[in-house]
């Protein structure tokens, strides 16, 4: 069976998250769970269709560990969710703001 790390709340740290969401492709996979009410597959939430499967794997490991996805798996997929009510209790407005920006 497939752990995920998720850090808890309290340990969600502002490099960690500024770094995960510094790269083009990262920020964009956060633009689409954001953009959705409920959790997105990794093929659904990828940025490029032809994104090597070991290449998006990592980015929603890195996504993961800095605190900004939540994932589980359910059957053979890995459902993502993007963490926002976590992310906005450590640092208030942050990702509105970044996500705001065109890209």
């Amino acid at each position: 069976m497939v752990q995920f790390v998720h850090p808890p709340r309290s340990e969600i740290s502002l490099a960690g998250v500024l770094g995960a969401l510094a790269d083009p492709m990262r920020l964009r996979i956060v633009k689409s769970l954001a953009a959705q009410s409920d959790c997105m597959s990794c093929t659904e939430a990828a940025p490029c269709p032809d994104m090597a499967k070991s290449t998006l794997s990592n980015h929603f490991r890195i996504l993961r560990e800095a605190g900004l996805i939540r994932t589980s798996k359910q059957g053979v997929q890995h459902r993502n969710v993007l963490r926002e009510e976590d992310i906005n209790a450590r640092f208030p407005k942050l990702l509105k703001m970044i996500l705001s920006y065109p890209e």
